[in-house]
């Protein structure tokens, strides 16, 4: 089903593949996926990819109800359950945790595609990755182990806990490579500085950073500040949407726009977040990420709203030789904080405040009841413990409402307030508190 090499293939090639692949597809979804014939309401999925805007969107709340109603893995397991091969669950962070099945198949197409996503990032032969994201049924764990394994690296198998072993194992076995969520860094540096005095981040010798997980990477001060600090290249390499695809986009060693690396098998289409009419793929166009299995035997998603919300920004070869479209992401449709009218995701929140030396870049956004709002509540951490300099908030203030439009209320909280965190870290906080 795979093509090789597709992230530099013709592209009119890969649309006649995706088109032969999706003859099949629509068969075996309509036959053996309830979910998605309820959806369609008796409905003939249309014969051709161009005509997908005629069916419904499937949305996450669908897949946690088919969850709910036919566990283990709702009612859009296609597949005999002797077929599922591996079986993963979601962080639940944002919802009920979900249960991902894997057919032999699947897990092969989620290595290569991922392998894809991490060599353009320059992750290969020669290159030693110690992988310190969560084995414990976390897809991110075990599936990027392979995608690593993919690329021809040798990878190490960490996960998370332990920083200072983690250190002692990077030093023994001279890793050169570390794979892990943009903010684990933070950890790293702390456990050096307490329990390795005079070891500088650099010091380690790491060659290259993969990330992915969470957002913040294509913020340009968040990367120079971070590869200033520990001297490797920082890429995002792990680009994913875990009921879809755990890895399928990541940046090249020559841009930092994402990479669309999965066109021999993933459809993507682009949406308005409110009404859900498609938009056209173009460059400098917004809106919602919506994506279509064209082959999947375990659990096939059909018109699946992801949630995030991305710019197409290129779609001609680019410099790195890639024919696969590039985009960024802009944030999550259900992190969008709405003030007085105006959207503010998180990415650009970041995007502010690491533009202030005198600030860490770690923040916390709380938010009192369900809204509306018209102030930007936000907590922002200090570089140091020491008492900040006269006017900082109200610079970092004037900063949210030259780039944001919205105005803020600003607390300064002293470095080390906010926790540094192995896993995902939240940043926006609604009614519950951190």
């Amino acid at each position: 089903m795979l093509v090789e090499r597709a992230d530099f293939a013709d592209p009119g090639m890969l649309a006649g593949h995706r088109q032969s692949l999706w003859a099949r597809q629509r068969d075996y979804v309509s036959a053996c996926s309830p979910l998605h014939a309820r959806a369609w309401r008796g409905a003939a999925p249309p014969a051709r990819l161009e005509g997908l805007e005629e069916l419904p969107l499937v949305d996450k709340e669908m897949l946690r109800d088919s969850q709910r109603a036919h566990p283990p893995f709702g009612d859009y397991l296609a597949s005999p359950l002797d077929q599922v091969a591996r079986v993963h669950r979601t962080s639940g962070t944002s919802g009920t945790a979900m249960n991902l099945a894997l057919s032999r198949r699947d897990t092969h197409e989620t290595a290569i595609v991922g392998a894809r996503a991490q060599a353009a990032g320059g992750v290969g032969p020669g290159h030693r990755v110690a992988h310190c994201l969560n084995y414990r049924l976390w897809m991110g764990g075990l599936t990027d182990h392979m995608t690593l394994e993919a690329t021809g690296a040798t990878v190490v198998p960490f996960g998370v806990g332990d920083t200072r072993l983690l250190i002692q194992t990077i030093r023994e076995l001279g890793i050169t490579a570390i794979s892990c969520t943009p903010s684990y860094p933070a950890v790293l540096e702390q456990v050096l500085a307490a329990d390795f005095p005079g070891l500088a981040p650099r010091g380690l010798g790491l060659k290259l950073g993969l990330f992915g997980g969470e957002a913040g990477l294509d913020n340009a001060d968040f990367r120079r500040r971070l590869e200033a600090t520990w001297g490797f290249a920082a890429r995002n390499a792990n680009y994913g949407v875990s009921d879809v695809f755990c890895n399928f986009a990541g940046q090249s060693e020559v841009d930092n726009d994402l990479h669309f690396m999965a066109l021999d098998v993933l459809h993507p289409e682009l949406i308005d977040p409110v009404n859900g009419t498609v938009r056209p793929w173009r460059e400098g166009e917004q809106g919602e990420l919506v994506l279509t299995h064209v082959s999947r035997e375990c659990q096939p998603l059909v018109r699946f709203r992801t949630g995030d919300i991305i710019v197409p920004t290129g779609t001609g070869r680019a410099r790195c030789g890639r024919s696969a479209p590039r985009f960024r992401v802009v944030g999550r449709s259900d992190d969008m904080i709405v003030i007085r009218g105006l959207n503010v995701f998180p990415t650009q929140i970041a995007a502010v405040l690491n533009g202030f030396e005198a600030l860490s870049g770690e923040y916390r956004v709380v938010l009192a009841g369900q809204g509306p709002y018209d102030r930007l509540p936000l907590e922002a951490e200090t570089a140091t413990s020491a008492a900040p300099a006269p006017g900082l908030a109200d610079a970092v203030t004037a900063g949210i409402k030259r780039a944001l439009g919205v105005t803020a209320r600003v607390t300064l909280l002293a470095f080390g307030t906010l926790p540094r965190t192995e896993g995902k870290t939240r940043r926006v906080f609604r009614g519950d508190g951190p």
